[in-house]
């Protein structure tokens, strides 16, 4: 497999975060202007975990990968389950974040280029390959090896 590097997942990570951001933003808006009220907290925690596991485990990719052509699969190569995206991106992250980021920077050094919290989850992040968009056949697991 062809891990993804750190800066491709920071970028990536920046993307979505832009993304969260401008939708959170609106919602907070449409609310009365509050982004610091309950329920626009409770909107915008729904949307974060929406985003990161539901739409990342429907699509194989949050926005910002599919830009950076970059996906999470199991370590098998498949496309991880909801439970999996669930353990990384809320569980996983979380500690990774609470060990003074030391999960993320694993990355750096990692033989397979794992934060703490594809460890976790047991996931890697891989470069994405162009198969698909040359054949309708092909492997739709799209995973450079």
């Amino acid at each position: 497999m062809n891990y993804a590097g750190a800066g491709a997942r920071f970028l990536a990570a920046i993307i979505d975060g832009l993304i969260l951001l401008v939708i959170n933003s609106i919602f907070g808006f449409v609310l009365g202007g509050n982004n610091q009220s309950p329920l626009s907290y409770l909107l915008s925690l729904g949307v974060s975990i929406g985003y990161w596991v539901f739409y990342q485990a429907s699509q194989g990719q949050t926005i910002g990968k599919k830009v950076m052509r970059i996906k999470v699969v199991d370590a098998s190569g498949n496309k991880p389950t909801v439970m999996t995206f669930f353990l990384r991106e809320i569980i996983g992250k979380l500690v990774s974040a609470i060990i003074l980021f030391i999960g993320y920077l694993m990355i750096l050094w990692d033989a397979k280029k794992q934060g703490l919290h594809d460890k976790i989850a047991g996931t890697v992040v891989v470069r994405v390959t162009d198969v698909s968009a040359k054949s309708p056949v092909a492997n739709t697991n799209n995973v450079a090896s």
